[in-house]
């Protein structure tokens, strides 16, 4: 079979992540909070989750759009010197690079974004002929890409009969409508990749296993992140717990959903039991909270394996 130039194909959003940490109480409207930490450093569950999956050894290219501006830079660089192909970003001079900033409070946080150039990918934008290069495709935020969510079910379907396998990731939904048509959607993804609160939303259920019951019954393969509890998976009416691994001092938890995701399909890629993606998956969500913003603890797997050792007790026979 024909060498691919890439492992993985990335589509998504792309923004810049202003972290505030150490912060000595919530915002109240009037008043002036102290914050003493601050960070400024890539944002986005999609560039998180592709800068990862390439610090962990996988070739990794991606496809979005931002601006011509300062953050754009920052986007580009740190990507860059994760090693990740961003010959298919688009930047646009007439529009702004999208931002986050990030309130931390313990291992909760408190989010306002501008979307940006994220409002503006669109399915005319992405070069469907290099899907051939490619062995996989990720998609995630469903909810900030409007121009994007009327083709998502059309993007999956590509990629299927393109002979890629394909994973995806919805995210939050500001809007809190979760409005997302599944049952077209699912039946081309191979991993369905919520957490436990948005797998409830998606479903209108109230707890997990119900939640994914249902997910399960219109699509693959589905994993919903537990956070401290690990996470549970459910395929071909089987289901599998990978306990988690805990980190007793969290530094934040930005990108660890994303950093899970990452892990996931580092193994999946390359033909690894489902439980083996769990586990590793676990652990990746865990080394993302031992340092701030969600790329800082990834270096390269040799690292990112020590780290499990030496820390959550992780080999590879776990």
């Amino acid at each position: 079979m024909k060498k691919k130039k890439w492992d993985v194909i990335v589509v998504g959003e792309l923004n810049v992540d202003l972290i505030l940490n150490q912060i000595e109480s919530f915002p109240e409207m009037g008043k002036e909070k102290i914050a003493q930490q601050m960070n400024l450093t890539l944002g986005s569950s999609s560039a998180i989750f592709a800068s990862n999956l390439s610090s962990l050894g996988v070739k990794v290219a991606f496809l979005g759009k931002i601006g011509n501006d300062s953050f754009a830079d920052l986007v580009l660089a740190s990507l860059e010197k994760k090693h990740v192909d961003t010959s298919m970003i688009i930047r646009d001079a007439a529009l702004a690079t999208g931002a986050t900033i990030v309130l931390n409070f313990g291992n909760d946080r408190a989010m306002v974004t501008h979307p940006g150039a994220m409002d503006h990918l669109s399915y005319s934008d992405i070069p469907l002929e290099n899907f051939k290069k490619a062995k996989h495709l990720h998609f995630s935020s469903y909810f900030l890409q409007p121009n994007l969510k009327p083709d998502v079910a059309k993007l999956f379907k590509f990629a299927k009969e393109s002979g890629l396998t394909t994973s995806f990731d919805t995210q939050w939904d500001p809007s809190e409508q979760w409005d997302i048509d599944l049952e077209n959607i699912l039946p081309y993804v191979d991993i369905f990749l919520p957490n436990e609160v948005e797998s409830c939303h998606l479903t209108n259920e109230s707890s997990v296993i119900p939640a994914l019951n249902k997910l399960s019954q219109m699509g693959n393969i589905v994993v919903v992140k537990l956070s401290e509890k690990g996470s549970i998976s459910k395929y071909n009416e089987k289901t599998f717990e990978a306990k988690p691994f805990l980190n007793k001092n969290v530094v934040d938890a930005i990108g660890a959903g994303d950093s899970y995701n990452a892990g996931f399909i580092s193994q999946y890629i390359k033909g690894e039991s489902l439980k083996q993606c769990q586990v590793f998956g676990n652990l990746t969500g865990a080394v993302s909270t031992t340092q701030p913003g969600g790329t800082t603890a990834f270096t390269n797997l040799s690292d990112i394996l020590k780290i499990g050792n030496d820390q959550f007790g992780y080999s590879n026979q776990t």
